[in-house]
């Protein structure tokens, strides 16, 4: 019994134990590591007047401005990368290549940006061209994807709310500036809408090359935070019922504990 008694302990210890490492684990996640995310994912923004800036502007001072923008990017995420590279340990370093999407990520996309940032010709490109900067925005998406998930857990609704608010009224304008169907403000919101939540109206659709690799764009961008919302969502349903569990367990765990304590306190008044 003595034996079953400490294996009980060890269990109830070793549950308590492991929880309190989690906690702790993220109540040591660094501040300024969220602040980077920010700042880094702010940065990664700039890409996208960068790349129509080349394509759509007729002046080469704007065109000389998205090349500058586009060079801007590369040299904030190689000096990203590089810090990265050099503040982590080679064991946390292997584990962040096996599971760390943003590693592959980055790198592509520092050549990329540095790549276009050569590149000034005013939307006269070739086939090649064409095909290497529509690799280099799928890789940015994909980017701002991780980005996304890493700011942002399925508890910030409010915060995600805001974001998608906020990218709705920038991408608005941007349907303004390079859609000539659109009239109006208001019709660039429309159409900024109908891309996000994938509706298709067909009232107003993007007719330029330009505008429809903004409406992809805005497509992929709309899946991540429609996906973000909904989870958070259905977690608020859930979430009392979460912690309505985890007080039963608490409260289990406090029960088992005291028994054990009340069987090793006999069993030891019985070996003496």
């Amino acid at each position: 019994m003595n034996c079953n008694a400490g294996v009980v302990h060890a269990m109830t210890t070793g549950t308590s134990a492991e929880s309190n490492a989690e906690m702790s684990s993220h109540a040591r996640e660094p501040e300024s590591g969220a602040m980077l995310h920010w700042l880094m994912f702010t940065i990664l923004m700039l890409t996208v007047p960068a790349f129509y800036l080349q394509l759509d502007a007729v002046e080469p001072l704007w065109r000389w401005a998205g090349a500058a923008l586009y060079a801007f990017v590369a040299v904030a995420f190689l000096i990203e990368l590089i810090y990265r590279q050099r503040s982590r340990s080679g064991r946390a370093r292997r584990h962040s290549r096996r599971k760390d999407w943003s590693l592959w990520l980055d790198v592509p996309l520092t050549i990329g940006t540095a790549g276009s940032a050569l590149s000034i010709s005013a939307g006269q490109w070739s086939t090649v061209e064409w095909a290497l900067r529509s690799i280099l925005l799928v890789v940015i998406t994909m980017r701002l994807l991780v980005f996304l998930r890493r700011l942002f857990s399925r508890h910030d609704i409010v915060y995600l709310v805001g974001l998608g608010a906020a990218m709705l009224a920038l991408a608005g304008a941007g349907f303004y500036w390079l859609e000539p169907t659109v009239r109006s403000y208001a019709d660039g919101l429309w159409l900024a809408f109908e891309s996000g939540a994938t509706v298709g109206y067909g009232d107003i659709v993007p007719t330029t090359p330009s505008s429809r690799l903004f409406a992809a764009f805005m497509v992929l961008l709309g899946y991540a935070l429609m996906s973000l919302v909904t989870a958070g969502i259905a977690a608020a349903f859930v979430g009392e019922d979460e912690k309505r569990m985890r007080r039963e367990l608490h409260d289990d765990i406090k029960a088992l504990r005291n028994e054990v304590g009340a069987l090793r306190a006999a069993l030891s008044r019985q070996a003496s």
